[in-house]
This record gives structure tokens, C-alpha cells and sequence, in this order.
């Protein structure tokens, strides 16, 4: 019988303070996050104040403020708003649908050119083009929202019915449902609201004049997709009867069709705005040889801890007799403490940037100077931890999402990190150097006969690079290059 007993045990371990968490969390922020989550703290912390403490509050900018024109002002606005949540940001009325209304063809051609509208808007138009009654142009629009970002309508007519039935406890037959459905699909761009790429490519062929070679196309996506996909022409062509010239025309109307239909709308996700906003987090100047770097936080205030509360601080005690005071005493106490860690945790993180952001540029003095990606030299991320004394995880999450703006564009911080190779005569070259070649040299090949992993191994050490099989196969993968099969043309 096994027995009980109890053992002492001492071990070491290592534990993050909450301010080392903070500091990490806001480190890893580029400057477009960085005010939100400045702005988050405001509001969650009351002992946080922006601007400098000696700023004095009470201008008196507005003395000759008139309180008529304000009172003017809010009734005419009264009188603007009484109608506003009829319209939406585009000013087109979305009141309560009338089974009469017909949108003018011409009125949804002239917005969708002089608006940017997104795909969503533009299907939503096109619903009073239809002979749909209003109960179906409701449904009509529930199912338009569920058109991914690529155009595409995941969901077979199955999953829509009951996913309506679901969130909006609307009972809707498979038919009916279809129906609609298939109307969509007929909506311009051609293609949207397609199942998959199979169906997009298809229905686009269709809507097109029916030629010969849109005819071959047809028939080539509809029995050999898989083929068609994987460059397997010779099979198309036995398997169809067709002669290369043929084929060849098959395959260019193919070429000319919009495989992701919501290309000609931006805008439509938050993520894809954020792409293409981007907030440099740091400047790099050439100012007679000397490189000026500024770090881009003009726009996030001075903060300091709130003069009030350090007053009530001291109004307050622990020890206090009254149990209200006393917690309230504790309250004021660690709100001042998280308002001082915070802004300490700010300043942390400055320091942090600057210092790594100084290393880089030293280190990659020559492209700063004169530009041209063959003056990177090669670095990696544990040279700047060892000359900043910062660990490999702090250069990482410095250079995550972080931009810096030079004189030859604006590049993310990755960019300057690069493994390093060694080339027959000796000297040491960037990977990103040989990645060019290997493209250069892809670039260059008989597209009928596209050069394979072992062909490519002996063109670059001929060039005097050498290097495995595999290492060349992940560069070709790391440039989105496919493999020489699906290289492959007519």
C-alpha cells in the first residue's frame, strides 16, 4: 500500500512583472495602433491625463463664442436629421421598400461609376432591376451579405436555408431559395456569387458570345478542370480532339476572365483599408551624409498622472477610520500606479525602437545612403540584439508591422534582415541577392520547357552559387514560384 507523504521542493522560475507585459504588448504596436490603444487607456483610466502638466486649460480662445448662432445651428440640424436614417453613407434612401419602386438603370450605372461603392452597395442596386417581390428582395439582400470578400457565395442553397431560419427565424422553401439565388448570379461583375473558382470561371464564359473557342473553353472546365489546373494540356487535347492552335484559343479566353470578381471593389474590408494605409513608424533623412532618424509619434500626446488625484491621494489614507475612505484610498493609489506604469511602459518602448532602429541604420549605412537593394549587407536579427544588448524576441517584435520611410521608398523593417551566403570566389552575398537570380533566371527560361529544381541548381552554380536541391526549392516556394510543371505554357 502506497503511503502519503510530503516533500519540499525549490525551484527557479521566471516571471514577467505586469509592466515588462505592458512594455512587450506596446512594443509590438506600430504607430496607427498605437493612439487607439493610448485613447483605451484614457478612457479606462481616469488618473491619466494627456497633454503636459504645466498646459494651461483655461483659454479663452472662445470669448466672443455666440450662444445664438449655437442655438441656430442645433435647430437646423434638428430639422436636417429628421429624415437622415432614411439615407446611408452614400445618400441612397433605404426607406421602407415599395413593390413599385424601380431603380433607373441609368441612376445605378451613373453611381456605381461616380461613387466607390463596394460590392455589397453594388449587388443591393441591382435588386430593383429584378421582378423580385418584396418579401424576396429582402431575402435577396440577406444573401448578398454573405458574398465573401472574393465575390464568391460559399454556401450551398441548403446551408442558406437554414442559416436564415437560424439568425433571422425566416422559414424560406429550397426552391425559392435557389430561385434568388440565381438571379444573384446573373448581377454584374460577371461571375459573383459563384460556389467556387469552377463555377466563377464558367458562368463568366457563358455570359460571353459563344464562339468557338469560348465553346472549347466551356467544355474544357466543365470535363477537365483538374487537368486544365494542373497544366496537364496533352491530356486536354487527346481527351477533347482539338489541335493546338485550338487549345491555345481555348486557353487565352480563359486567361481574360476575372477569377476573384470583387477585384474591381476595394475598400471592402477593414483589413484591406488598414493594407493600404500605411503609418511609417519611422523616418530616415540624408542630411549631407548624416542619417537623421525620427521616430513618428507626433501625433500621440504627452501623458502625465492627473493633478486632482494626487491631490485626493492625499486627502485620503489607508488608515483611515472609515472603510470608505480607506478604499477609496486604495482605488486612487492603484489607478495613480497603473497611470505611472503606463507612461513609463510608453517610454520604454521609444527607447526600444530608437535604439534598434539606430542599429539598423548603421548597419545598413550604404542603402540609406544611395538606395539599391544590392548595398543590403547581410544581418540578422541576433546582430542587432547583440549590439542593442536586447534579447532576439525584442528585435522581433520591434520589426513586426514597423515601417520606416526613406529617400527611396517606404520599406518594413524585415526588409533589412537577410541570411547570408557564400559564392564560389568567396565573398559573402545576401539570400535576397541570389532569390533575384533565381527569378532572373526563371524569367528567362522557354516557358515550353520550364527548367526543374535540379536544372536550376546547375544554372546558378554555374553562375558560381551553390547550393542544394532543396535550399533552391524553398526560395522558389518563398517567391510564389510554382514548380516547373505548373510553369509550364503552350
Amino acid at each position: 500500500m502506497s503511503s502519503l507523504s510530503l516533500q519540499q521542493r525549490q525551484t527557479q522560475q521566471l516571471k514577467l512583472t505586469p509592466q515588462q507585459i505592458q512594455v512587450i504588448k506596446l512594443l509590438e504596436l506600430p504607430a496607427c495602433d498605437l493612439q487607439q490603444r493610448i485613447n483605451e487607456e484614457l478612457q479606462e483610466n481616469p488618473a491619466l491625463e494627456e497633454g503636459r502638466v504645466n498646459d494651461n486649460d483655461n483659454d479663452n480662445d472662445n470669448d466672443n463664442y455666440n450662444e445664438n448662432e449655437d442655438e441656430n445651428d442645433n435647430e437646423n440640424d434638428n430639422e436636417n436629421y429628421d429624415n437622415y436614417d432614411n439615407y446611408d453613407n452614400y445618400g441612397n434612401y433605404n426607406g421602407d421598400d415599395n413593390d413599385d419602386e424601380v431603380v433607373p438603370r441609368s441612376q445605378i450605372i451613373e453611381n456605381s461609376l461616380s461613387l466607390s461603392l463596394s460590392l455589397f452597395d453594388y449587388l443591393k442596386q441591382q435588386i430593383y432591376l429584378t421582378k423580385m417581390t418584396k418579401p424576396e428582395r429582402h431575402i435577396a439582400k440577406w444573401v448578398i451579405g454573405n458574398i465573401d470578400d472574393d465575390g464568391f457565395l460559399r454556401r450551398t442553397t441548403e446551408q442558406l436555408v437554414d442559416d436564415l431560419a437560424f439568425q433571422e427565424g425566416e422559414i424560406v422553401p429550397d426552391d425559392a431559395m435557389k430561385h434568388i439565388v440565381e438571379q444573384i448570379k446573373q448581377f454584374d461583375p460577371p461571375g459573383v456569387a459563384a460556389y467556387d473558382l469552377h463555377e466563377c470561371l464558367i458562368t463568366q464564359l457563358r455570359q460571353r458570345p459563344q464562339t468557338p473557342s469560348v465553346i472549347t473553353a466551356i467544355e474544357m472546365l466543365t470535363r477537365h478542370f483538374d487537368a486544365y489546373s494542373n497544366h496537364k494540356y496533352a491530356k486536354i487535347q487527346q481527351s477533347l480532339n482539338i489541335t493546338e492552335d485550338e487549345l491555345k484559343a481555348a486557353i487565352n479566353e480563359i486567361l481574360k476572365l476575372n477569377q476573384k470578381p470583387a477585384n474591381a471593389f476595394g475598400g471592402n474590408t477593414a483589413a484591406e483599408s488598414k493594407q493600404l494605409s500605411i503609418i511609417p513608424d519611422f523616418v530616415v533623412e540624408n542630411k549631407d551624409g548624416d542619417l537623421v532618424i525620427t521616430l513618428q509619434d507626433g501625433d500621440i500626446p504627452p501623458l502625465h498622472v492627473s493633478a486632482d488625484y494626487q491631490q485626493m491621494l492625499t486627502a485620503y489614507s489607508d488608515t483611515d477610520s472609515s472603510k470608505s475612505k480607506r478604499e477609496a484610498a486604495r482605488f486612487i493609489r492603484t489607478k495613480i500606479d497603473d497611470a505611472n506604469l503606463f507612461i513609463d511602459a510608453i517610454r520604454q518602448r521609444n527607447e526600444t525602437l530608437s535604439r534598434t532602429m539606430r542599429s539598423i541604420v548603421a548597419q545598413q549605412r550604404e542603402f540609406f545612403l544611395h538606395g539599391g537593394e544590392y548595398n543590403l549587407r547581410p544581418m540578422r536579427m541576433q546582430d542587432i540584439a547583440d549590439i542593442t544588448g536586447y534579447d532576439v524576441s525584442t528585435i522581433s517584435r520591434v520589426s513586426n508591422s514597423k515601417y520606416v520611410q526613406t529617400e527611396y521608398g517606404v520599406f518594413p523593417l524585415k526588409y533589412f534582415f537577410n541570411d547570408a551566403t557564400t559564392n564560389d570566389e568567396g565573398e559573402t552575398v545576401t539570400t535576397r541577392e541570389v532569390k533575384n537570380i533565381l527569378s532572373e533566371v526563371i524569367a528567362a527560361e522557354d516557358h515550353t520547357n520550364p527548367m526543374n529544381d535540379d536544372q536550376l541548381v546547375d544554372i546558378l552554380q554555374a553562375r558560381g552559387y551553390t547550393l542544394a536541391r532543396r535550399t533552391i526549392a524553398k526560395y522558389r516556394d518563398q517567391l510564389g514560384i510554382p514548380v516547373a510543371r505548373l510553369r509550364k505554357e503552350l
